[in-house]
């Protein structure tokens, strides 16, 4: 899911683990991320948001984004986690069972 200012506060509200990944089209790592992120959201119960950290500035600045990509785990509006640079599947499904 596209995360933006609009619907950001609701997604990481979830009572469920929300994976969000601070993300921008120009970063080859975060483009390398991204089918496996999908991957774990289709084989997992963590829901995926996306943040474009050049779309959405507002939303990076306010959790000190400085370097991506960077994945936060939030559940019921609270940060549970965060992890920055590129990972393989198994060390970010072994960090979201971790925080479950």
């Amino acid at each position: 899911m596209v995360l933006t200012g609009d619907n950001f506060k609701e997604f990481i509200t979830s009572d469920s683990l929300t994976l969000v990944d601070f993300w921008a089209p120009w970063c080859a790592p975060c483009r390398m991320l991204l089918p496996i992120l999908e991957e774990i959201e289709n084989e997992s119960d963590v829901s995926l948001g996306k943040v474009n950290v050049d779309e959405e500035e507002a939303i990076a600045l306010a959790f000190g984004i400085q370097n991506i990509p960077t994945l936060m785990v939030f559940k019921n509006g609270k940060i549970l986690g965060k992890k920055v640079g590129f990972l393989p599947k198994k060390a970010i499904m072994d960090w979201l069972n971790s925080l479950k």
